[in-house]
């Protein structure tokens, strides 16, 4: 016994934790993927800074796969503000740490130099009214770069799945079209928004909110919900959306990119709610210096199951 715990269960947790390997090259995530021909892999995507949102994705991920890679890397083509590429945090032995508890079997941590060598020259794009709304129009070059990275990474780890939160809805469903159109056999799984007790969506963003910002921050998700509740009660959607934009201006948020109602799958603009069409409810704004972004589902017009989700209130 040591530490209250049979030696051979300690043994064995230590050997488990001990097995996630460390990739850098393309060469050796290569001979790791050879190595599990015929095992389904699901791969998880990140930029690192880790929280319980990424880990709900290797969750979902391990339940469905045999094995499951995840990848870091901070990709300079999807940040279209030099400040928040240089103020994007960095841990990456607290990052490793948590996969390895995880039970992540892989993790993959290429270089800039890796995935776009000198003389790259090559850019996905999605040529959708999708790809030009909410995020793609207010932060230019942005999707692109989200649609680049991912493809690549996709053909490298040739998964059979990739695990993608839904707070990101809209790079979510671009990710899918990408892949259908691109004829990738992979499946790409979107997995619910993880958010914490007052109801802020976990980012790695939120990590640069001071103790004040933090405060108004759950003010995002609770003026989301009173839009969601007048929506289904019956109020008219041009009367919503500019009072739930004054309710965030007089919450502290300086700039309010978007606050719009649009359809589940094509993300199509609604003047009201519809009884054909799911809706979701998108909203960007900055505290201060830092953009913030959530979202969450309305349903259909009538839609009395999802009345009693929202609080309308903030």
């Amino acid at each position: 016994m040591r530490n209250g715990f049979p030696l051979k269960l300690q043994n064995e947790f230590i050997e488990v934790y001990n097995t996630m390997r460390r990739l850098t090259t393309k060469k050796e995530l290569d001979e790791q993927i050879t190595q599990w021909r015929g095992e389904s892999i699901g791969v998880v995507m990140t930029m690192g800074a880790l929280h319980a949102g990424h880990l709900a994705l290797v969750a979902a991920a391990k339940k469905d796969n045999k094995r499951v890679i995840a990848t870091i890397f901070i990709n300079p083509k999807q940040f279209d503000r030099v400040e928040d590429l240089q103020n994007y945090p960095v841990d990456t032995a607290q990052d490793v740490k948590k996969l390895q508890q995880a039970a992540v079997d892989a993790v993959y941590l290429p270089t800039v130099a890796d995935l776009y060598p000198p003389g790259y020259a090559t850019q996905v794009k999605a040529e959708t009214p999708m790809q030009n709304c909410l995020c793609g129009a207010t932060r230019p070059g942005h999707l692109d770069g989200v649609t680049t990275v991912v493809s690549k990474l996709l053909i490298r780890t040739r998964a059979d799945r990739a695990y993608f939160g839904q707070k990101d809805y809209q790079q979510f469903k671009l990710v899918e079209r990408v892949a259908c159109d691109l004829d990738l056999s992979v499946d790409i799984i979107g997995v619910p928004t993880v958010r914490e007790d007052d109801g802020l969506a976990l980012s790695s963003r939120n990590r640069r909110l001071n103790s004040t910002q933090r405060a108004k921050a759950r003010c995002l998700y609770a003026v989301l919900n009173w839009a969601a509740g007048a929506l289904q009660s019956g109020a008219g959607w041009a009367s919503i959306r500019p009072q739930a934009i004054a309710k965030l201006r007089q919450a502290s948020f300086e700039r309010v990119d978007y606050f719009d109602l649009r359809g589940e799958d094509t993300l199509g603009t609604l003047a009201a709610l519809s009884e054909k069409e799911n809706a979701r409810l998108f909203v960007a704004a900055f505290l201060g210096s830092i953009r913030l972004i959530d979202n969450i589902p309305v349903g259909r017009c009538g839609d009395r199951e999802n009345q009693s989700n929202h609080t309308p209130r903030v």
